[in-house]
């Protein structure tokens, strides 16, 4: 049996593992991931890729990929009736349609099912981790002494074992977390809100639904269910609800009587429908009691089961690695504490339970709901890891429901304001960010050159970037200064490696100031 030592060791390769590895990479973070599967999910699954975990992709180089390989925009509508070809339909979109107001993000979401999602981030990850990412490779046992964690992996093709120590333990290992377990961290929550069974079938559908195209078509008393578009032609998947008189009807190992049920909900009795495969799933809502035990870490479904009412849950996780990821990043090079992994919890766990408590709501609501593609973009963090403006010192971090409004606040994510004339690869003030700390000036000022060397000379990663340069600016002039305030305006933001504001103030006459703020954001001694 092999030893061998990493910074992290990422159980589970879904989504949210292979995001932080993506992450960790582009942070020069040492790690090893492990997913017990040969290979990434057959299944759909979820399928919204909300436009925060596009901003996300956008800066680990996928948003492209990703993008093409997702349903065309003009099909994300959400489809009610009582089966697929009820003429009496009603079909929405958005609770914010793409170029309806203003333009909040440079990157909206779209809808690209999990099933072909991960082979793009798993080849994102090889490309960038290349051997340290492990499928077929399951976590056996593990024992965290307050130093690190030791771990047994085990290459299920062989059954070979092997020792592996890493500083940190992140369990993105799923609803049935063996990470969670072993760390003894207790999920808080109902379980059973529902039982589904989830059909992935193909079927000529594409020119039935061709006038009313949708990424999701959800049924109406009588109907029951709904389909899920894969490609709004020939893959579908069609989510039915297993109840207690389900009984035979719903027996997933018969493809006749699957059929059928596909056909009923459909309304066409003579359609041709080839089921493929099918996967049984649970309604919970349920969160963890913490995020973090000693030198083990959650993220995703292992930390927070969200119903898919919303399409919130990858994303939520998806969320969870940014955030964890630049922490880690700090903490194992050194110039952070260990006391900035808490506020990964302090961060992230009351705005799981608010979505976790929205996709709840959404679940009993008859009349239906809309997916608000920018809920996540609203997310505004009250830790140790952000210095607040004096009047929002000591409030919870939060998300805004009312909708997304862009603002400078510390704790905010920094708002996108498109640019133009620069570098080609910059076109949003998002584009600025990272990918350690950024100081972002409204105009090139020398001053801050000096402040940002300093930071520099204590030993933490600094990049100065302006809004305006001598080739750079604003496509709608002055949008910047509109969002800074008029008592802000000479103001510079520091920006965290994850996008959003750690504090937001003029130059300091003393040379030290800064060096200390960012400390006080690090936890470092």
């Amino acid at each position: 049996m092999t030893e061998s030592h990493t910074s992290v060791l990422i159980i589970g390769g879904g989504p949210v593992g292979l995001a932080l590895s993506c992450l960790l990479s582009g942070h020069g973070v040492g790690h090893v991931l492990i997913e017990t599967h040969p290979a990434t999910s057959r299944h759909p699954k979820a399928r919204g890729v909300s436009a925060r975990s596009m901003e996300i992709f956008r800066r680990i180089g996928l948003e492209k990929t990703v993008r093409a390989a997702g349903l065309p925009a003009e099909q994300v509508y959400f489809y009610r009736g009582r089966d697929l070809v009820d003429p009496d339909y009603v079909r929405t979109g958005l609770a914010q349609e793409p170029g309806e107001g203003p333009e909040h993000t440079p990157s909206p979401g779209l809808i690209c099912s999990q099933d072909v999602l991960e082979p793009l981030l798993l080849r994102r990850a090889e490309k960038l981790a290349g051997s340290r990412v492990r499928f077929g490779t399951r976590l056996v046992s593990f024992a965290d002494d307050g130093i690190g964690v030791q771990a047994v992996i085990e290459e299920r093709a062989t059954g070979r074992r092997d020792r592996l120590r890493a500083d940190w333990l992140v369990g993105c290992d799923g609803a049935a977390s063996t990470v969670r377990a072993g760390a003894g961290i207790a999920m808080e929550g109902p379980t059973g809100l529902g039982r589904y069974l989830s059909i992935r079938f193909e079927a000529p559908l594409g020119q039935v639904v061709a006038d009313r195209v949708s990424a999701s078509y959800f049924l109406t008393v009588p109907g029951r269910g709904g389909f899920m578009a894969v490609d709004n032609d020939r893959h579908w998947i069609y989510q039915y609800p297993l109840g207690a008189d389900a009984g035979a009807a719903a027996d997933p190992t018969d493809h006749r009587v699957l059929a059928r049920l596909v056909r009923t909900a459909a309304g066409i009795p003579d359609l041709d429908v080839t089921v493929r495969d099918t996967m049984t799933w649970r309604m919970d809502a349920q969160l963890a009691g913490s995020y973090r035990r000693s030198r083990v870490l959650l993220a995703g479904d292992a930390a927070h089961v969200i119903p898919p009412t919303g399409g919130h849950g990858m994303n939520t996780g998806i969320d969870d690695a940014d955030n964890l990821a630049w922490k880690l990043a700090a903490v194992t090079a050194g110039y952070a504490g260990e006391a900035l992994l808490d506020t990964y919890e302090t961060e992230r766990r009351p705005v799981a339970r608010q979505i976790i408590d929205i996709s709840t709501a959404n679940a009993t609501n008859r009349a239906g709901y809309r997916i608000d593609d920018e809920l996540l973009l609203t997310a505004t963090y009250r830790s140790a890891a952000v210095i607040p403006d004096p009047e929002h010192a000591g409030h919870p971090s939060t998300l805004h429901t009312s909708g997304y409004r862009p603002g400078c606040r510390p704790g905010e994510r920094v708002p996108h304001i498109r640019l133009t004339a620069g570098p080609a690869d910059v076109t949003s003030t998002l584009d600025l960010v990272g990918p350690g700390f950024t100081l972002l000036t409204p105009d090139d000022d020398p001053q801050w050159q000096v402040q940002a060397d300093a930071v520099r000379q204590a030993g933490i990663p600094l990049t100065l970037r302006a809004v305006r340069t001598a080739a750079q600016r604003e496509a709608e002039p002055g949008q910047w200064a509109r969002l800074i305030g008029a008592d802000q305006a000479n103001a510079a933001l520091l920006v965290r490696p994850d996008g959003h504001i750690a504090w937001r103030g003029t130059c300091p006459t003393d040379l030290s100031t800064l060096p200390a703020l960012l400390r006080r954001v690090l936890a470092a001694p």
